[in-house]
């Protein structure tokens, strides 16, 4: 199989339709990737697949294509009834951990599925349930949706059913086993039809994930277009052992020594991607919080304005370390290392996508090497240190200090508001107007962060 692969093969000649070919050659896909190439044939076949995949390796296409196939060819197959093709409305369903991903991953088939009428709905939270319910009344060929979500559809709206669903995604498959999901998921797969094809795809293989494909999969293939747990070739990853006190002043100075990069910025909490993102936009970045407190509508504008590069720093809990395609990333900044050592592939997944080069930078403080020791245990490497000269650091310490005050000031601020006026997000809204008060900072061009450098 190896050998065959060597030669790059088309899209055309893994069996993929010349309209969902033209489709693919719009979205600048010139030819598959790894785990397309090896997932495609057996998909098309109708087979069960297992694919293990380095994220950002196109998984998306590699069930997408497929279902979109079997669509076309139900459509062209199925006896006409009063001169009328039938209509495969619920044909297919893809599931999701996050909403972002569900909403990416419901673009990703809109584009591809432009010339065959294809209709598409996403289900998930923080979205009026109401739309959702007149979107279902539409009859979508595919749903996309987060488990918890679509079980509310399931058992409350009336007239809705997946008793005629022909394909099932489990996308993220090992952040669909958590807690969180567990129960809805285990619902879902005893309403749904078990005469299906079933698709399960993660970046990483789990025993979670195992006892999964024993219940709902028959007889699949396993892709593995990466080893267990890896990384891409073209990601530049590095660490830096920092005192705690100093930690954001060896943030600050990474993100000066490369002012142009569009960089993600993980943090463990909500509010504290709140505070940094506050801390940045003092010190003259252009920086944005995302985090799963924020509603939807507000966590899609935080978003939009990243990869519009209105901002080009964007800081963040693990809700987005999970299958945000954001071509232009440059760098992935774990500012907290994270204690589950799997999301570190995740998280620097990020960037170096498709191709690309990236670089990954871990500041570690004395209480996370433990956690760190895991991750180059898990990658199986020892990572070069990143090098910066400590008194130059230190040379930013009274900035910093002063940026860290003003932005607890004005998160305690926004809070006694928030308790007096029972408001909701209204620090995204400041963040998503960097026009309105307060944070002056965040309208500065790129030159004030060379020039705080100096």
């Amino acid at each position: 199989m190896e050998e065959e692969n060597e030669v790059v093969k088309t899209f055309e000649e893994l069996g993929v339709r010349e309209e969902l070919v033209k489709a693919c050659e719009r979205l600048g896909w010139k030819n598959p990737t790894k785990i397309q190439t090896e997932a495609l044939p057996y998909a098309l076949e109708g087979k069960d697949v297992i694919g293990l995949a380095q994220t950002g390796s196109g998984k998306t296409g590699a069930f997408a294509l497929p279902i979109l196939q079997a669509l076309l060819q139900y459509v062209n197959d199925a006896e006409p009834k009063k001169g009328r093709r039938p209509d495969p409305a619920f044909f297919a369903c893809v599931l999701s951990p996050t909403r972002e991903l569900a909403i990416q991953i419901a673009e990703q088939f809109e584009a591809l599925g432009s010339d065959i009428s294809l209709r598409c709905a996403v289900l998930v939270g923080g979205i009026d349930r109401m739309q959702q319910t007149i979107a279902l009344g539409k009859r979508p060929h595919v749903i996309v949706a987060t488990p918890g979500r679509l079980w509310d559809h399931m058992s409350d709206t009336k007239g809705f059913s997946l008793k005629t669903l022909k394909y099932l995604v489990l996308d993220e498959a090992d952040r669909l086993l958590n807690e969180d999901f567990e129960k809805s998921l285990n619902q879902i797969l005893e309403e749904i039809p078990r005469d299906r094809k079933t698709y399960l795809f993660s970046a990483t293989m789990t025993k979670k994930v195992r006892k999964l494909q024993r219940a709902c999969l028959r007889n699949p293939v396993k892709i593995e277009a990466a080893s267990k747990y890896s990384t891409v070739d073209t990601l530049k990853q590095q660490y830096r052992f920092v005192p705690a006190k100093y930690k954001d002043c060896y943030l600050v100075y990474i993100l000066t020594e490369m002012p142009d990069s569009t960089s993600m910025i993980f943090t463990r909490t909500c509010d504290g991607t709140r505070f940094m993102a506050l801390m940045l936009r003092s010190l003259g970045f252009r920086a944005i919080p995302i985090s799963g407190q924020m509603t939807q509508s507000k966590r899609l504008g935080a978003l939009n304005k990243f990869k519009a590069g209105e901002c080009n720093i964007l800081v963040c809990t693990d809700v987005a370390s999970r299958g945000l395609d954001i071509p232009s990333v440059d760098m992935v900044i774990n500012y907290d290392i994270p204690t589950n050592s799997k999301d570190y592939i995740h998280r620097v997944g990020r960037t170096a996508r498709a191709g690309r080069s990236g670089v990954g930078i871990s500041l570690v403080n004395q209480y996370e090497l433990e956690w760190y020791l895991q991750i180059e245990k898990l990658i199986g490497k020892k990572l070069p240190e990143y090098p910066a000269e400590e008194d130059e650091v230190l040379s930013l310490l009274e900035r910093v200090s002063e940026a860290k005050k003003l932005s607890a000031m004005n998160m305690k601020e926004s809070g006694s508001r928030k308790k007096r006026r029972g408001e909701d997000d209204e620090e995204s809204e400041r963040f998503l107007d960097g026009n309105k008060g307060g944070n002056k900072g965040g309208n500065r061009d790129k030159k004030s962060s060379k020039k705080f450098k100096r």
